[in-house]
């Protein structure tokens, strides 16, 4: 097998993008399909799956829709911080339960952090008991998801 670090230096090829196509639309495509459907060996789509589960460029995992597992309140939360905690406060927000995306930025707020919750109380109750109790968190905004237009996993 080729090494890791040339092919990294080298980028993925088309077939390798193809490949990664083909399963996020259905992650459990078999690889004789997957073949087929590229007109090459389903060992070498084995191979190719291998080499890019090992370079970290391709995972694939099962994905839920929280409405239909009970949550139906979803929101984004703009969070100012302490800066000299922004770290160790990014992670205290991360090990909240109902946090399922957190991404440290630069502007106007310090964090973002998507959240479920299973409806508007519940929510009221994260962010009053949980969010806000926080040391070094200063302020939030909160961005009620209304509805998901596009979401892709790239």
């Amino acid at each position: 097998m080729e090494n890791i670090d040339f092919v990294l230096s080298k980028g993925l090829d088309e077939t390798d993008r193809q490949i990664i196509s083909i399963l996020q639309q259905d992650g459990r495509a078999p690889f004789a399909q997957i073949a087929e459907r590229l007109q090459v060996s389903a060992g070498m789509v084995r191979v190719r799956y291998n080499r890019l589960v090992e370079m970290g460029a391709l995972r694939v995992v099962g994905i839920t829709n929280p409405v239909r597992m009970g949550y139906q309140t979803m929101a984004l939360i703009g969070i100012k911080v302490e800066a000299n905690r922004l770290m160790e406060i990014a992670d205290e927000v991360a090990a909240l339960d109902e946090v399922i995306y957190l991404i440290i930025v630069s502007g106007a707020y310090d964090i973002i952090a998507e959240i479920v919750c299973k409806d508007q109380n519940h929510m009221l109750q994260f962010l009053s008991e949980r969010l806000y109790k926080i040391e070094g968190v200063r302020e939030s905004e909160s961005f009620m998801h209304l509805k998901i237009v596009k979401e892709i996993y790239f």
